[in-house]
């Protein structure tokens, strides 16, 4: 060896020490993508794994399932009774409950007492009063824990989704999705380990849902939320141009990722071995998104219970969807059911939501519960604030 460390050229004009190419391209990605130019059944797809190895307390959830109900659905007329809101309905609402709060849309505004809209009703094994409208919801509480003590400093839709998603109400932070995905890794192969499914209701407020909310800010990009649309094609240009064979797809795939990895070994870029990974996922998805998105295996009873149908794109098709996902191995599952934003239409806009999410919110309970997954399953419902207690 010379005094130099015997040096040798790469791609790209670039010069690598011989010993610090064999340290790099001993681990990591880079080696699998070289690797796989001798052995091309290597980058066939695996577990994800995540950087914990250990964790120290006993792990019982294996995955998340986070039902989000985007546009601030009002808490008053869903889970939180507020029986002396009821009583001071239409009266001036009382100084010590505004003093030091910044509300939204109402400043110099008479403020008026606006009670729940609609009666609750003792449901469950512990006689929980929950709204009405809910009944099925209702008949899941023995499996459900309601917590009534958050609060968000937010005001406005999008920080508000952004401080329930990152903590911070300034975009740049990674996602809760991407957190997990980042420590635990997925158990699933073929699948990306962080979904995100959206729906929109029949109120038709289509108020956008950015994709920064489910980024993966500083951690490496595998780690974002992966969108998969629930009508049409779930991702687009994800099939092969005609006359390209899957053969030939691997063949391509692992040349391009050959060549990444070199220059993966010179620069140490994790956006890199992001790229690596992208592609070989991209690939294994052209077998496993359309099996995932095909329901018409699934039992008649099943989809009786969800209230859906095969394709629609509704908020009860999307959760048969998560159940789906949460079978074959993803971390995090997210859905956004849209159109919560109700203002002066809460009454009747509260019964069209019911009408969408009550029944398919319980058939993914029950769905999880009878085929065992319940136990080892995070099933949260939440907005990202919920209405003031008085009328605007």
């Amino acid at each position: 060896m010379n005094e130099q460390g015997d040096s040798h050229l790469f791609l790209g004009g670039g010069s690598l020490a011989r010993r610090a190419f064999l340290g790099r391209s001993a681990q990591g990605v880079g080696a699998v993508a070289l690797a796989s130019l001798a052995r091309p059944g290597l980058l066939e797809a695996a577990p994800q794994r995540g950087v914990l190895e250990s964790l120290s307390l006993p792990q019982q959830a294996k995955r998340v399932i986070w039902l989000t109900m985007a546009g601030g659905p009002s808490h008053l007329e869903t889970f939180d009774h507020k029986p002396k809101l009821a009583e001071l309905d239409g009266q001036p609402m009382p100084e010590s409950m505004t003093k030091g709060q910044q509300l939204a849309q109402l400043q110099g505004a008479k403020l008026i007492c606006f009670g729940p809209q609609h009666p609750f009703t003792k449901m469950g094994p512990n006689g929980t009063e929950i709204c009405s409208l809910f009944p099925h919801i209702g008949s899941a509480l023995g499996d459900i824990c309601l917590i009534r003590s958050m609060t968000t400093e937010a005001i406005n839709h999008d920080p508000a989704h952004m401080f329930m998603n990152t903590g911070s109400q300034i975009a740049g932070r990674p996602s809760m999705g991407a957190w997990v995905t980042y420590g635990l890794g997925s158990e699933a192969a073929d699948l990306p380990g962080f979904v995100v499914l959206t729906s929109l209701g029949r109120g038709g407020q289509n108020q956008p849902i950015a994709a920064r909310q489910w980024n993966s800010g500083f951690l490496p990009s595998k780690y974002q939320g992966v969108q998969l649309r629930s009508k049409g094609d779930p991702v687009l240009y994800l099939g092969n141009p005609a006359g390209v064979t899957r053969d030939r797809q691997r063949a391509d795939i692992h040349a391009i990722n050959a060549i990444n990895s070199q220059h993966d070994i010179l620069t140490g870029d994790p956006e890199i071995a992001a790229r690596i990974a992208q592609y070989e996922m991209a690939f294994a998805m052209q077998a496993s998104v359309p099996e995932l998105m095909d329901v018409k295996n699934e039992s008649p009873k099943t989809l009786e219970l969800y209230g859906c149908q095969p394709g629609d794109g509704s908020f009860a098709s999307n959760c048969l969807l998560a159940r789906r996902l949460a079978e074959r191995g993803v971390r995090f599952i997210q859905l956004y059911h849209k159109d919560w934003d109700h203002h002066g239409g809460v009454k009747d806009g509260i019964k069209l939501k019911a009408e969408e999410i009550d029944r398919a919110c319980m058939a993914l309970i029950t769905d999880l519960k009878d085929r065992g997954m319940l136990d080892s399953t995070i099933v949260v419902w939440a907005g990202e604030f919920g209405r003031t207690p008085m009328s605007q």
